[in-house]
This record gives structure tokens, sequence and C-alpha cells, in this order.
């Protein structure tokens, strides 16, 4: 939990209203070993994966969060390109594991 309370995590302030979440740049904010080691726990199966729209996603949930990226683990080329990692609070009810069409994506929506 260290790498990530020490993360420079930034609001995604796009989707404020919509789906609020945090994220880093994976190598311009140097958290390349944060990226590695929850990618090293997907890979060991700690994840679950979820309905996001129409899109199947990998979370690993960690304390108050649940963490993903947008690139599945197994694509990732940091030798090429930089990846995002993100964050965000889990929801009180527990409904973030499938987010559903029309959802607000806040705590207390559908």
């Amino acid at each position: 939990m260290v790498l990530i309370d020490q993360a420079p995590w930034r609001e995604a302030v796009a989707y404020r209203d919509s789906w609020p979440h945090e994220y880093v740049v994976v190598k311009k904010d140097g958290q390349e070993n944060l990226l590695s080691t929850i990618c090293v726990r997907t890979a060991a199966g700690e994840h679950v994966e979820c309905q996001f729209f129409s899109q199947t996603r990998k979370y690993l949930f960690l304390g108050d969060y649940k963490c993903w990226t947008m690139t599945d683990c197994a694509e990732l080329g940091l030798d090429t390109g930089d990846y995002v990692l993100n964050r965000a609070l889990l929801y009180k009810e527990r409904h973030d594991f499938v987010i559903r069409p029309g959802g607000t994506g806040m705590m207390g929506g559908r």
C-alpha cells in the first residue's frame, strides 16, 4: 500500500461528475514499480473481471480503492509507450462490480 499512498495521483477532472477517479501517468510520474506491482498481482489472479459498459476490465481491489489500466497488463510495453494507471474509491454499496448503462458512477447511483 506504500507505493499506492506515495503515488502522485491526480483527479480525472473531465470525469468528476460522471465516473470520478484519479490517475497517474506511469513513466512521466515515475510509477513503473507501482504498475509492475499491480500487473504482477493481476497476473497472479488477484483481480476481478468486471463489465464497464461493453468492455471487460480487470480490477484489483486494494483497501478502499479499485485499480485498473486501460490496456491489459499483458499488452503493456513500457519500452515503447507510457500508460495510465487509474484508481477509484469503492462505492459503499459495492455496486462497482458491474457498471450498467445509465449508472451515475457516484455513490448511491445505480
